[in-house]
C-alpha cells in the first residue's frame, strides 16, 4: 500500500502548489520516487498522466478565478505558471472549449476537473468516500449561462436544482457522519486521501457550488425574483465551510482540524466532526450536534431559501395567507388539558366556560387556542400532545383537572418548558376546508405554509428542545381555526 500512499501525498502537493512552478518531476521526488517509476504507477492507477492531472487542475481553477473574480486574463495565466497569454489561451481553449477571453463576457461553458475523485472510485478502499462525493446532488461540473433562458427560467432552473438536492442531500450527510466513525476508515496510512475526500472532495467543492449560485443570484436580483434571505444562508454556509464555525461547543474542535488534519486520527475529536445521524428530514432524535450536523443545515437552509417561497405561493390552493408577521410576546402562561372528550364541543364548551371566569388573569391574547408540543422532544421518539385553552398572564392560578404550560422571553437553553414566548402568525383567508386539508402537506395547510415561511426566510425554529404551535380559533373553538402560531428564536442570528 506504500505506492497509493505515495499518489495521495503528490495529489496533496499538488494541490498545495498549482500556483508555483513545480514540474511532475518535483512531485516524483517529493515522494521519493524516480519520475519515470512513478509516472507510470500514477498513469496505471488513475488512468491519466500525472502532467495531464497538474495541467487540468491548473486551468480548473484558472477557469474559476476568471469566472468569479475580476483578475485580469494575463494575471490568471501568469499565476498558474504559463510563459505568455497565447500560450494560456491555447492550454485554455483546448480544456473549456472556449477562449479565456470569452469568460469575461458572460459567454462561459466551463468544465471543473475536481481534485483527483477519480482515484478515489478506482480503489476499492475508497469507493464510500467516492460514492459520497458523487451522491451528493451538485449544480454539475458544468457552469452554464444560457441566453436562450429568461429571467424566471434561470432563477426556476435553481429552485429545481434546490428541490432535488434537499431530497438527496440530507441521506448523504448521515452517511458521510458512519464514514467519519468508521475506525477501519482512519489510519495514518488513510489520513491523507481522506483529508482530501472531506477537504476538497466535499468541504472546497460546497464552497465552489456557493461561489456559483451567488454569482447566479447577483445577475438576478435586480429583477426581484430572489429570495433575499438565500445570501444570508450562502454566508453562514461558506463561515462553516472555511472552518469558522458559530457553534460554541463546536467551534475549537474545527479550527483545529482545519490547522491540523491529523488530529483526525483521534476518535474523539472525529466524534465532534461526524455528530449524529438525524434521518432524511434532519429531524431525527440524535445524541450529539455535530460539525456534519452543522453543514447539513446550513445546506436545507440554502435550498430552503431558494424553493420556499415557491412552494408557499402553490400551497396556496383555495385560501391565501391574509397577514404574517413575527411576535415577541411578554411571558405567559398557557392553561388548558388534553384529552380524546375534548373532541365532542359540548366538552370544549365547558372547558371554556372555566377560563372564561377566569377574564381578571387573561393575556393579550384572548382567543381559543389548540397548543400542540412534543415536551421539548423529536417527532420520532415523542407524539404530539394536543391541549385545548388559552394564554393566560404568568403564575395564574392553574385550575383542578387542567394542565399548564410557561412561556418565557428568553431561551433558558434546556428542552422542553418553559417555551419561548416568540412565534411568527400567520392569519389566512378564504375555504376554511382547504386550510386543514391534509393531503399534500406534511401536516395541513397552515403549519405547512407557516413553518415554510419561517424557512424560507431564514429564521430558526428552536426545533427540537422549545419547539411548538398552536391553532388560533379566532371565532371560537365551535369553528375552524383560521390562523397559525409557529414558535421561533428570533435571538438567533
Amino acid at each position: 500500500m506504500q505506492w497509493l500512499h505515495s499518489i495521495n501525498k503528490a495529489i496533496e502537493y499538488i494541490e498545495e502548489n498549482l500556483c508555483e512552478n513545480i514540474t511532475v518531476e518535483d512531485v516524483a521526488a517529493h515522494v521519493y520516487s524516480s519520475y519515470s517509476n512513478f509516472a507510470r504507477i500514477f498513469y496505471l492507477v488513475t488512468g491519466v498522466t500525472l502532467s495531464e492531472y497538474m495541467r487540468n487542475r491548473r486551468l480548473s481553477m484558472a477557469g474559476r478565478e476568471l469566472l468569479t473574480t475580476d483578475t485580469k486574463v494575463i494575471d490568471v495565466a501568469l499565476k498558474y505558471q504559463y510563459d505568455t497569454p497565447e500560450s494560456f489561451s491555447k492550454a485554455f481553449s483546448r480544456f473549456h472549449g472556449i477562449a479565456p477571453s470569452e469568460v469575461k463576457k458572460g459567454k462561459s461553458v466551463l468544465e471543473f476537473f475536481h481534485p483527483f475523485t477519480i482515484s478515489i472510485s478506482v480503489q476499492g478502499g475508497y469507493s464510500m468516500a467516492k460514492k459520497l462525493i458523487d451522491e451528493f446532488h451538485w449544480r454539475g461540473n458544468v457552469l452554464r449561462k444560457d441566453e436562450n433562458m429568461n429571467d424566471q427560467e434561470r432563477y426556476d432552473e435553481l429552485i429545481s436544482w434546490a428541490r432535488k438536492a434537499r431530497g438527496k442531500n440530507p441521506n448523504v450527510f448521515d452517511k458521510l457522519t458512519e464514514w467519519l466513525l468508521d475506525d477501519m476508515e482512519w489510519s495514518e496510512e488513510q489520513l491523507a486521501q481522506n483529508r482530501q475526500i472531506l477537504m476538497q472532495g466535499i468541504l472546497a467543492r460546497f464552497k465552489e457550488q456557493n461561489a456559483q449560485l451567488r454569482m447566479s443570484l447577483l445577475e438576478l436580483r435586480s429583477t426581484g425574483l430572489v429570495n433575499e434571505a438565500v445570501f444570508k444562508a450562502l454566508d453562514r454556509f461558506d463561515e462553516e465551510l472555511s472552518g469558522v464555525s458559530i457553534d460554541p461547543n463546536l467551534k475549537d474542535v474545527v479550527s483545529l482540524v482545519f490547522s491540523d488534519f491529523s488530529v483526525m486520527l483521534d476518535r474523539k475529536i472525529r466524534e465532534v466532526i461526524a455528530g449524529d445521524k438525524s434521518g432524511p428530514a434532519g429531524v431525527d432524535t440524535i445524541s450529539f450536534y455535530g460539525y456534519i450536523n452543522c453543514l447539513k443545515d446550513c445546506d436545507a437552509q440554502v435550498q430552503w431559501s431558494l424553493f420556499m417561497p415557491d412552494t408557499v405561493k402553490r400551497q396556496q390552493n383555495g385560501f391565501m395567507v391574509e397577514s404574517f408577521e413575527y411576535i415577541k410576546a411578554p411571558a405567559m402562561r398557557f392553561i388548558g388539558r388534553e384529552g380524546a372528550d375534548l373532541e365532542n364541543i359540548e366538552n370544549r364548551r365547558k372547558l371554556f366556560a372555566v377560563l372564561d371566569g377566569m377574564s381578571g388573569f387573561a393575556s393579550d391574547i384572548k382567543t381559543d387556542i389548540l397548543f400542540l408540543h412534543h415536551h421539548g422532544q423529536c417527532v420520532d421518539v415523542a407524539p404530539w400532545h394536543m391541549l385545548w385553552g388559552r394564554f393566560m398572564q404568568p403564575n395564574t392560578p392553574v385550575p383542578e383537572g387542567f394542565e399548564y404550560i410557561d412561556l418565557v422571553t428568553e431561551n433558558d437553553g434546556g428542552t422542553g418548558v418553559p417555551y419561548l414566548s416568540q412565534y411568527a402568525y400567520t392569519s389566512f383567508t378564504g375555504d376554511t376546508e382547504a386550510m386543514h386539508r391534509e393531503e399534500g402537506y406534511d401536516v395541513h395547510g397552515m403549519y405547512d405554509i407557516t413553518r415554510n415561511i419561517i424557512l424560507g426566510q431564514g429564521v430558526m425554529i428552536p426545533y427540537p428542545h422549545k419547539y411548538w404551535t398552536a391553532e388560533v380559533f379566532l371565532n371560537g373553538c365551535e369553528k375552524p381555526g383560521s390562523a397559525y402560531m409557529f414558535s421561533v428564536d428570533l435571538d438567533v442570528h
